[in-house]
C-alpha cells in the first residue's frame, strides 16, 4: 500500500487551492476526501460563500478534464448526456456526447433544474455510466460530481428527492470567513481573482493511484459494527423519519478509510469515524417533525445524541 500518495495529493491540492479559498482547510480537506473517495460532493450555502469558486479551485488543481453546467428550468437530459443525430454525409445515426463526458463536472445551482433533468444526473452518480436510446456509454475514471445550490432561495428551484440526495458521497457548507480571512481574499484580489493564475499540481494517473490506496486502508471488524451501530440508531430513532441507507453506511466505511489515510494511517480508529459522519449522514435523513429536513442544526443535535449513545469499540 502506497500511503505516501494520499499524503503528497492531499497536500499539494491543500495548498494550491489555499491560494484562493481562505480559511476554510476542514472544507478543502473534505473536498479532497471525496475526490480520494471518488464520491459526488453537494456544496449547500447561501450564495456568496465560494461554493463555485471552491469546485473551480479543485478541478484546476486537478489534471483532468473539466466542465461546467448552469442549471436552470429549461434545461434537458439531452443537454446533459448528448444525442443520436443523424449524419447525412454518412447516412447513420451518430452520437454527439454531452457535457457530462468528463472528468469533473460542475453542476451549478443543481436545484433549478426540472426533475427530469436531476433524475438524469442518478445513473452516472452511481454506475459511471450514461445510457442514451438504449446504448450504454461508460465515463472515464475518474468522474466526480460537485453540485452547488443555495438552500435559502426556493423560488423557481426544484428541491433534489431524497433518492438524488443519496448519491452525494458529502455535503459540505462552506460558511463564511473570519474577519481575518476575508480582509485576506479582499487583499488577494485587488488585482485580479488568484483563481486565474491557479495551476494543475495532480495528474490523472496520480488521483486514480490514491484512490486505489485509500480502498486498502484496514478497517476491523468492530469499527465495520460501530458504523453499522450508528446506521441502526438512526433508522431506530423516533425523532427521524428517515435513516441512513445502506449507501449511507458505505460512505462512513469510505470516508473514515480517506481520513485515516490522510493521517498517515492503514488502519481506522473510532475518532476517524465520527470525524466525517455528519458530512456524509446529514443530508441522508429526514427528520420526523414541523422543521424542514435541510434544518442542519436540529439534525446535528440528533446526530450528537445518538453517537454518545452508541458504544465506542476499544481499538
Amino acid at each position: 500500500m502506497n500511503l505516501s500518495i494520499v499524503e503528497q495529493i492531499a497536500s499539494s491540492l491543500k495548498g494550491n487551492m489555499t491560494k484562493v479559498i481562505k480559511g476554510k482547510d476542514t472544507e478543502i480537506s473534505k473536498l479532497i476526501m471525496a475526490l480520494l473517495c471518488n464520491g459526488h460532493i453537494l456544496l449547500e450555502d447561501i450564495p456568496g460563500t465560494g461554493k463555485t469558486t471552491s469546485a473551480k479551485a479543485l478541478a484546476k488543481s486537478l489534471g483532468c478534464q473539466f466542465k461546467r453546467i448552469q442549471f436552470t428550468p429549461d434545461l434537458l437530459p439531452s443537454d446533459l448526456m448528448g444525442i443520436n443525430f443523424y449524419n447525412q454525409k454518412e447516412q447513420d445515426f451518430i452520437f454527439k456526447p454531452g457535457p457530462i463526458f468528463t472528468h469533473i463536472l460542475l453542476a451549478d445551482e443543481i436545484n433549478r433544474a426540472t426533475p427530469r433533468t436531476q433524475s438524469s444526473l442518478l445513473e452516472c452518480m452511481e454506475e459511471a455510466q450514461v445510457t442514451v436510446d438504449g446504448i450504454t456509454y461508460p465515463l472515464e475514471a475518474p468522474f466526480l460530481v460537485i453540485a452547488t445550490q443555495n438552500p435559502i432561495e426556493t423560488q423557481g428551484t426544484f428541491p433534489l428527492p431524497e433518492a438524488q440526495l443519496d448519491r452525494f458521497f458529502m455535503r459540505l457548507s462552506m460558511g463564511y470567513p473570519s474577519e481575518a480571512d476575508e480582509i485576506n481574499v479582499l487583499s488577494s484580489q485587488a488585482n485580479a481573482s488568484p483563481l486565474n493564475d491557479l495551476q494543475c499540481v495532480v495528474t490523472k494517473e496520480q488521483i486514480l493511484e490514491a484512490q486505489t490506496a485509500v480502498k486498502e486502508v484496514k478497517v476491523s471488524d468492530s469499527i465495520k459494527a460501530y458504523i453499522v451501530a450508528i446506521s441502526n440508531a438512526t433508522r431506530q430513532d423516533s425523532r427521524l423519519k428517515l435513516g441512513l441507507s445502506l449507501r449511507g453506511s458505505l460512505a462512513m466505511f469510505k470516508a473514515s478509510k480517506a481520513f485515516a489515510a490522510m493521517a498517515g494511517r492503514d488502519y481506522v480508529i473510532p475518532d476517524d469515524v465520527k470525524a466525517i459522519v455528519k458530512d456524509v449522514a446529514l443530508h441522508r435523513v429526514i427528520y420526523n417533525g414541523y422543521q424542514i429536513a435541510s434544518n442542519v442544526h436540529t439534525l446535528e443535535g440528533i446526530f450528537e445524541d445518538l453517537l454518545s449513545q452508541v458504544p465506542v469499540p476499544i481499538e
